[in-house]
């Protein structure tokens, strides 16, 4: 059995292998950073390190997520980056059996190769995502990378960010 972050954006469940995850924290307001794609947010800082932050609901539904006192970050690693990632509710850890997630067989499943697949629980279905695989999937990984670099350099130059 492997254990699952469980969060919610808009009325869907999602889950994450805790094995991906650094931490949930309360929503912080980012600091935008100039010429991002309109999923970033921005870039907040999280004991010390500049995490890029991105919005799920922006990213799966095309809309702003609405800040509640529910919504929160999940923090993954991805590719020896701590990406954050906006939810609007983090709810619970579980466990769930491999052989409960099954594969999309949709044609979708080519344009999201970030779901793993779809997790049958008794009382409820999860879609199961991979963190470093959706954001590799971005078209901006690479500038999204470069920016929170020469963020993290101008802070470790004593410049504001």
């Amino acid at each position: 059995m492997d254990k699952y972050v469980i969060f919610r954006v808009e009325r869907e469940q999602y889950a994450v292998s805790i094995a991906y995850v650094v931490s949930i924290e309360k929503m912080t307001a980012p600091t935008a950073v100039p010429h991002m794609p309109d999923y970033m947010a921005g870039v907040v800082r999280i004991r010390g390190e500049l995490v890029p932050v991105l919005d799920m609901r922006k990213l799966l539904y095309g809309k702003v997520i609405e800040e509640t006192e529910q919504t929160r970050l999940v923090v993954a690693a991805v590719d020896g980056l701590s990406v954050a990632f906006i939810v609007d509710e983090a709810k619970e850890i579980v466990d769930i059996e491999p052989e409960v997630i099954k594969p999309l067989q949709l044609v979708s499943a080519e344009r999201t190769p970030y779901v793993v697949g779809i997790a049958t629980l008794p009382e409820r279905l999860l879609t199961v995502l991979d963190p470093r695989v959706l954001f590799a999937h971005l078209d901006e990984t690479e500038e999204i990378r470069e920016q929170v670099a020469a963020a993290q350099a101008a802070v470790r130059a004593g410049e504001t960010v």
